[in-house]
């Protein structure tokens, strides 16, 4: 896997090609337009990867991820039978940077210490579900699946948290984000899409927000953080659990959003929004009594874990570690 490590601190553009990140590479290709392509010509003959002006793609899938055990890899098969996209192969991609914690977390056993850390109560027997899949089921998590239902006029196409917990007292949705941020609309031409929303539930929505879907969603541009809100609150209701949204994002961005966010939902001792950041579970992580390789190979990931190159083609670090 490339990090700070392997990667040049910038590198040379011109208007028709681009170099090879990796240290040492002198190789070029040709310089990507708009949309991100994995076509040879964009690939470096040395290395195997698609390189574009800001970010760069593994040919495979697995360069980009940490835990390659059996056990690991039919996990992530069954995933992408409900998954219904993606990227884990690009350098900057969310998914594989979830996908590298959480199932450190979860193989580690280190769920139940950090979410009750998190959450300041006890969390006993957390269930991690995955992009909707259900280890115990082995398919759509059917409260999420019955939840679509309810609030979304395409079910099959509905609302998927990244990480979903599921504890004996506590459900915890976790949003994810890396690069993007959590500005979403509502751009839906069917009228009845927000009436859904609206009613359905027997009106769950104006239990749990205090302003109205047009101004969450339209005018804050808070879409998919209002869907998970409403989603979330209302399966823990039915299954008579506490509710935590978890908006987990870099150090250094979304740094109002509990605030903004909190001004258009009703909160209460059963559920809460929070924000917690990348470098919290760093410093979880780096300060608990974890121990072995897995451990040293997460840490090494988070110092050198890399996203891109800016708009000056300089190399940027993802994380705010002490490295």
């Amino acid at each position: 896997m490339l990090g700070l490590k392997e990667l040049k601190r910038s590198i040379r553009i011109t208007k028709t090609t681009v170099e090879c990140p990796v240290k040492g590479c002198e190789e070029k290709v040709a310089r990507q337009k708009i949309v991100f392509k994995r076509d040879e010509k964009f690939k470096c003959p040395r290395h195997n990867i698609y390189i574009s002006l800001s970010t760069f793609e593994y040919q495979r899938e697995l360069d980009n991820i940490l835990w390659r055990e059996k056990a690991d890899l039919e996990l992530l098969r069954r995933i992408k039978r409900v998954k219904r996209e993606s990227r884990m192969a690009r350098d900057n991609s969310e998914d594989a940077v979830t996908w590298n914690i959480f199932r450190f977390l979860e193989k580690s056993k280190a769920l139940s210490s950090f979410l009750s850390k998190l959450s300041e109560t006890s969390v006993k027997s957390p269930e991690i579900i995955y992009w909707s899949y259900s280890q115990l089921e082995d398919d759509v998590w059917s409260p999420l699946r019955h939840a679509r239902k309810a609030f979304e006029t395409m079910p099959e196409s509905g609302s998927e948290p990244d990480i979903i917990v599921k504890g004996e007292d506590a459900l915890f949705f976790i949003e994810s984000k890396l690069t993007s941020g959590n500005d979403t609309i509502f751009k839906s031409p069917n009228s009845q899409a927000l009436e859904k929303y609206e009613a359905g539930g027997n009106g769950w929505f104006r239990e749990v927000f205090s302003s109205n879907f047009e101004t969450v969603a339209v005018y804050e541009r808070k879409y998919e953080l209002l869907r998970f809100w409403l989603i979330g609150t209302w399966i823990a209701k039915l299954l008579n659990l506490n509710f935590y949204l978890v908006n987990l994002v870099l150090s250094n961005k979304e740094e109002n959003i509990e605030r903004i966010f909190k001004r258009h939902i009703k909160e209460n001792n059963s559920r809460k929004f929070l924000r917690i950041t990348w470098e919290d579970i760093y410093q979880y992580i780096l300060s608990s009594h974890i121990t072995g390789e897995d451990k040293d190979t997460v840490i090494t990931y988070f110092e050198n874990k890399t996203i891109g190159y800016d708009k000056d083609a300089k190399i940027q670090k993802a994380f705010s570690t002490a490295q």
